[in-house]
């Protein structure tokens, strides 16, 4: 057992009792009692001092000495201690007359009371409230509470964005972080593949797993092994171990060099040098194999065996293959489980040391269908939610919002070990950081305790902890633009009608679902909101230490997501809804609105992240501006 014992002297002064203490709380406590007496009155000064004491804790991970300070005769005893009859994780708080005690499980459960204690003062300090007597019992839903981070399509931060993001992270009390990765990852001899990627390398990944495990973070390897290997495929080095080398018509149309063939000896080659020099620098007992999406498999080079012994057959014998590779590795595999769902009588043939992670983005996604499968079959997993932020420029947030609590509900329901908050880049990752930021929170709020509540304290929450905005306005522009894809009233998908526009400048609006229900007067509901959300933010002050770039990110999001309302109204505007139909003069004024957006794109991109894939993601705004002025 573990006493740490802080002294704080300090002058205090009555105030009144505290009225919105439970709003400043999140995660929210799974057990929190407020009485009505208070334990420590209001005093500025003394808040001030006690919340800048926490502050260091969390740089500290907990106090591990006793500091004294002199400001008066009365004394505020905070006391740490750990007590193994406790689980891990698990802490307790009470706080009477100038006294505050925590215990905890661990010492991960004394750093998640800190966090929850810098909270309570933030609180005092903000609202000028004294503090209540209160007894908090907390201990998360799910043991594993992550967040996965896509580095692989285009964006590659740098540091100090990562470590921006970690320290968030950690004071929500996620414990497992995870970078996504194609091909971002400096291999020593695959120069070819990364050198315009600007990746992540070998010294870097282990500075990273250290700041991760200061703040009780498990940094776990990420390594696509199956599908998703265009960026390594797309080179003639590697077309020997390609599925499709040439077109293949797939679930998802022609395609071509993006999945490995599995029955390829060469292809587990590659993957067994990988695996040696990646997971050494990393300390954790995981590794994400990926393995999702293989769409190419069985309609080339595996074609035979597939159709000799079925396509879920050849899956599942390499995904043992390389389960055994991570094994003599020293890790556990975990795998995206979207693959073995379509041959799920083979799911009782998974081996047992894997960890299935279950992933759905759709707000009704079926989890309470698919996840008693594999709790059936005795295999461990992981629900696995989105931020619904890709492809959609400015958010989806009521989707994210439904996807994330269906994931906790259910996952909690159904014996899930934990929940990985998903944040992909697809097609340019043209979103902002800022723009992740509600799915985030309220993801990580989840994982700890599902309360539904959580959903109406978001905004607060973004103004408090992230933008620090008195005023309210950034929180409230970032969860207005967030749901401004609701008014152009078409179908779920994964993109926004805003996304789509752009990406699909070329093809026939008939052709999709979702864009052949656009409409003008619902374009312009859409328009009108944005616009209403980027006047609010314009009324914001946030004082962050990143507050410009937030500010300057979200207009920019904002200057695209109208831009593609403008080309979507002009498309509409024509007989058959074609791009090229627009009046030329018309698409020259779209031009020219696209390069000044371009440009600033270009600016903006390198203030948070890496140059690598700058181009990649300008280029797909680019051909837009070349097709504009086709005569």
């Amino acid at each position: 057992m573990k006493n740490h014992i802080i002294l704080i002297f300090i002058f205090l002064t009555m105030s009144c009792q505290a009225a919105n203490l439970t709003d400043y709380l999140t995660p929210t406590p799974q057990k929190l009692t407020i009485h009505e007496a208070d334990a420590i009155p209001y005093q500025s000064y003394q808040f001030l001092q006690i919340h800048n004491f926490l502050d260091q804790t969390r740089k500290n991970n907990f106090p591990v000495k006793t500091v004294f300070h002199h400001y008066g005769e009365n004394i505020i005893t905070l006391q740490y201690r750990t007590d193994s009859t406790l689980l891990p994780q698990h802490y307790q708080i009470r706080i009477q007359k100038q006294n505050i005690s925590v215990v905890a499980g661990d010492d991960a459960g004394l750093f998640y009371a800190t966090q929850t204690l810098r909270q309570i003062f933030t609180y005092a300090l903000t609202e000028n409230h004294a503090i209540p007597e209160l007894a908090i019992d907390d201990f998360p839903t799910f043991a594993k509470r992550g967040y996965m981070l896509d580095i692989s399509r285009d964006k590659v931060p740098k540091m100090q964005t990562l470590y921006q993001l970690i320290d968030d992270l950690a004071s929500w009390k996620i414990n497992e972080f995870q970078l996504y990765t194609e091909h971002t990852f400096a291999y020593k001899n695959h120069k070819e593949v990364w050198r315009n990627a600007s990746p992540m390398t070998a010294a870097e990944v282990r500075a990273l797993a250290r700041y991760c495990a200061e703040r009780f973070i498990d940094l776990v390897p990420n390594q696509n092994s199956f599908g998703h290997m265009e960026n390594w495929l797309k080179y003639d080095n590697y077309l020997s171990l390609a599925e499709c080398p040439d077109d293949c018509n797939t679930i998802w149309g022609t395609r071509k060099r993006s999945s490995l063939d599995p029955t390829n000896p060469a292809s587990f080659i590659l993957m067994k040098e990988l695996y040696a020099e990646l997971l050494r620098n990393f300390s954790s007992p995981y590794f994400n194999i990926g393995c999702d999406e293989t769409v190419e498999l069985g309609l080339g080079r595996s074609k035979v065996m597939c159709d000799s012994i079925g396509a879920g057959r050849v899956y599942l014998n390499y995904l043992k293959q390389l389960n055994d590779e991570v094994q003599k590795n020293g890790k556990t595999a975990q795998f995206w489980g979207d693959i073995i769902i379509h041959h799920d009588s083979l799911i009782p043939e998974l081996p047992k040391n894997m960890i299935a992670l279950v992933w759905g983005y759709d707000s009704k996604y079926p989890f309470d269908t698919i996840l008693p499968k594999f709790q059936k079959a005795g295999i461990d997993f992981y629900v696995c939610p989105g931020t619904s932020s890709w492809r959609s420029i400015i958010g989806k947030q009521q989707i994210a919002y439904d996807n994330l609590y269906n994931a906790a509900y259910n996952g909690k329901k159904f014996g899930a070990k934990g929940m990985l908050i998903t944040n992909w880049g697809d097609y340019g990752h043209w979103q902002p950081l800022s723009v992740c930021y509600p799915p985030t929170l309220l993801g990580a709020s989840y994982a700890w305790n599902c309360d539904t509540n959580m959903m109406k304290r978001v905004e607060f929450l973004l103004n408090t902890y992230i933008f620090e905005d008195k005023t309210g306005k950034t929180g409230e522009a970032v969860s207005r633009l967030g749901n401004a894809y609701q008014l152009a009233q078409i179908p779920e998908g994964v993109a926004n009608a805003f996304h789509l526009m752009l990406h699909r400048f070329a093809w026939t609006m008939q052709g999709n679902y979702q864009t052949r229900e656009l409409k003008i007067e619902n374009l312009q509901k859409a328009e009108t909101e944005i616009l209403a959300a980027q006047e609010i933010l314009r009324q914001g002050k946030p004082e962050c230490a990143d507050a410009e770039i937030v500010q300057r990110e979200l207009e920019q999001a904002v200057s695209l997501a109208l831009h593609s309302i403008h080309l979507g109204i002009a498309r509409l505007e024509t007989p058959t809804g074609e791009t090229l139909e627009i009046p030329y003069e018309k698409r020259k004024e779209l031009a020219h609105e696209l390069k000044k957006i371009i440009d600033n794109h270009k600016k903006l991109w390198t203030v948070r992240n890496r140059k690598g894939g700058l181009d990649d993601s300008a280029e797909k705004m680019e051909i837009i501006y070349d097709y504009y002025l086709t005569k």
